[in-house]
């Protein structure tokens, strides 16, 4: 990567592009929700601007902390935002940066060669949805601030100290009539910490969050560092699965410009997990990139099989999907002017992309294997065992489209159907066990609300080879109920989504530790078999009450211990208060369970969305493996949150 001399990032490097009047009346259109999503994503605003120059090659360390009143503030060791005079705007450079979107030095490719940053919103972007910002610029020996209110600068720059540091600080608190709410979750920025950390070898990220201050004044905090990179990202990500071989394999190039960087490696799953990143961003719909990844993989593994006679016996047809089965691999590439498209501007088009990627790691790969026969042995063996177990799945997935209203087998026996036929209207929920299940059946409206009734626990599909998916009974009751496919000419994993019958499909189980672990694995089936509707969000999970507070003729309901708390000393403390725990959701009734849970006007639904691949992939297969330590550290530490989020 070409740097620029520090000397020559001045005023005349900030280019503005437009205003920001209507970042405010219209901010999901600039940073996706005015909810946690988009609460959060403020902070990485601001933290891949500093990742920028950390790109650029001019910082090492990134302060971020939580402040008490859930401001944020973010520091760096960078070279500071240029403060001189912008000719063209008449005022200071760091004026122009924070109050005119899509101004900055990563559109002057003098300045920046490639940037994060996702699209260009830029750090004026969160300056105009921040009820109070505040910028210091460490540069030239001086401290510069300046203050602004909802994007608009409130005093001119000003010198406020001496220093012999350089970099730039951000501090701001997100504007409170704008978002739903304000509360930073300290485990969502530390996941996307502890990403960049791993994108950016050698790039120190230290989280603080004093909120959590204790007596003595000690804090949560940690420090996001990477000396291996991508391969310690392989090993963090792939901790609860089992190896097939023990090396993660590292490769790294560059051609035209654009940077490489992949490492892979593979598990005894049947998942395949590829996680793709340009100049740091998720590219979640993957593109050119991930494109010339397959086909190198393909071409590079088959062209060795075929030459070592590892083939020779086999009357099995191999396809591209069978190479990737039970692969976990990250590419990471770094160009100069992304093109972005796709429903959410996560998929990378440039064409040149592919190309590169395909040569750097066929080149690489093919070298590893002839070094490596023993490990190429096995992924030959690996990829012979998924062409057979696809076969199977093939014939297993016929019998689920054979069953499926498309086929003219009809719905499934147990499903209580509603009578309108708009998708868009139409939810079903899908129910735990027989007993709850009639009640639904009883308490819904049946004008637009289904009732699945599921028996026990479905299969753990992060343990079964496809084949068992597609031959579970109850996994092809929801095929069938949902009303689609999976499976193409060109993509076996392909979900086919146009027939879908509701646009709404609710998971609600019972209150207990049973009925999480049955939430979690109907949501490993989607997330593995599905993602797409989670992606267009599309499935919920419903959240019964787990408490009936009465005294004499009142009564309400409490989701969690702390609101009981609250209410039985509204009612006057404890005398005379009946408390009725509900361990199932058959212990309510037919007007209870519509009242609490299934009343649009009354009930709380939670949206599962995907805030992070990578962290949700790796979630799920230590949830659903084997390895028992961290799944029981991950539950002790998260069962807390399970009904207060509610």
């Amino acid at each position: 990567m070409n740097k620029t001399t520090a000397n020559n990032y001045n005023a005349d490097s900030i280019q503005s592009l437009e205003g920001i009047e209507h970042v405010r009346l219209r901010p999901s259109m600039y940073i996706g929700d005015v909810g946690p999503r988009g609460l959060h994503h403020l902070v990485y605003e601001v933290v891949d601007n500093s990742i920028d120059e950390a790109l650029a090659g001019y910082c090492d360390k990134v302060w971020v902390t939580i402040h008490v009143d859930n401001s944020i503030s973010v520091l760096d060791n960078g070279r500071g935002i240029p403060i001189d005079i912008h000719k063209k705007e008449g005022k200071s450079a760091l004026e122009v940066v924070m109050t005119k979107i899509g101004a900055g030095g990563k559109f002057d490719k003098d300045s920046y060669k490639v940037s994060g940053g996702l699209h260009g919103v830029g750090v004026s972007c969160v300056n105009a949805l921040s009820s109070h910002l505040r910028a210091k610029v460490y540069r030239d020996g001086k401290i510069y601030s300046q203050t602004y209110a909802t994007g608009k600068a409130m005093d001119e720059v000003q010198v406020i100290g001496q220093t012999n540091q350089r970099g730039t600080e951000i501090h701001f608190r997100a504007d409170d009539t704008i978002f739903k709410i304000t509360e930073y979750n300290y485990d969502t920025l530390a996941a996307r910490l502890r990403e960049l950390a791993f994108l950016n070898k050698g790039l120190s990220i230290f989280l603080s969050d004093e909120r959590t201050a204790d007596k003595k004044g000690q804090t949560r905090r940690e420090t996001f560092f990477s000396e291996g990179g991508l391969k310690e990202f392989i090993l963090f990500i792939e901790g609860s699965r089992e190896p097939l071989i023990q090396e993660v394999i590292s490769i790294e190039g560059e051609r035209e410009n654009i940077p490489v960087e992949v490492a892979m490696r593979y598990n005894t799953s049947f998942n395949e997990n590829l996680h793709s990143y340009v100049n740091n961003i998720n590219t979640q719909e993957g593109g050119t990139h991930l494109a010339g990844f397959r086909r190198a993989l393909t071409r590079t593994l088959k062209k060795y099989a075929d030459e070592s006679g590892l083939l020779a016996k086999e009357k099995v047809e191999i396809t591209g999907d069978d190479f990737r089965e039970g692969l976990t691999a990250v590419i990471s590439v770094k160009v100069m002017e992304p093109q972005f498209e796709g429903q959410t501007k996560t998929k990378l088009g440039n064409n040149e992309a592919s190309g590169v990627v395909d040569r750097i790691v066929g080149e690489m790969l093919s070298a590893y294997l002839e070094e490596h026969p023993a490990e190429a042995k096995k992924i030959v063996e690996k990829v012979l065992l998924a062409a057979r177990a696809r076969q199977a799945a093939k014939k297993a997935r016929e019998m689920v489209q054979r069953k499926s209203p498309m086929g003219g087998g009809g719905l499934p026996g147990k499903l209580a159907d509603c009578s309108s036929s708009d998708p868009g209207a139409c939810e079903i929920y899908m129910v735990e066990g027989d007993s709850a299940g009639g009640t639904a059946k009883q308490g819904r409206d049946r004008e637009f609300q289904a009732i699945l009734p599921l028996r026990g626990k479905i299969l753990n599909v992060e343990k079964a080879m496809q084949y068992k998916v597609f031959e579970s009974e109850e996994i092809r009751n929801i095929f069938a109920a949902l009303g689609v496919s999976i499976g193409t000419e060109e993509d076996s994993k392909a979900l086919n989504t146009e027939k879908l019958r509701y646009h709404k499909i609710i998971i609600m189980t019972d209150a207990d530790i049973d009925g999480s672990h049955i939430s979690t694995l109907i949501l490993t089936f989607f997330f593995r078999y599905m993602k797409n509707l989670i992606e267009n969000g599309h499935i919920y999970i419903a959240t019964p009450p787990l408490y009936l507070v009465k005294k004499g003729s009142k009564y309400t309901y409490a989701w969690h211990d702390k609101e009981r708390e609250q209410i039985i000393e509204e009612f006057g403390g404890s005398k005379g208060v009946n408390v009725q725990r509900y361990k199932g959701l058959g212990e309510m009734n037919a007007e209870q369970l519509w009242d609490t849970t299934m009343n649009p006007q009354n009930r709380t639904l939670r949206q599962i969305t995907i805030e992070n691949a990578t962290e949700a992939d790796r979630i799920f297969s230590m949830l659903m493996g084997d390895d028992v330590p961290p799944r029981r550290e991950f539950i002790e530490k998260n069962a807390i949150y399970a009904h207060i989020d509610a």
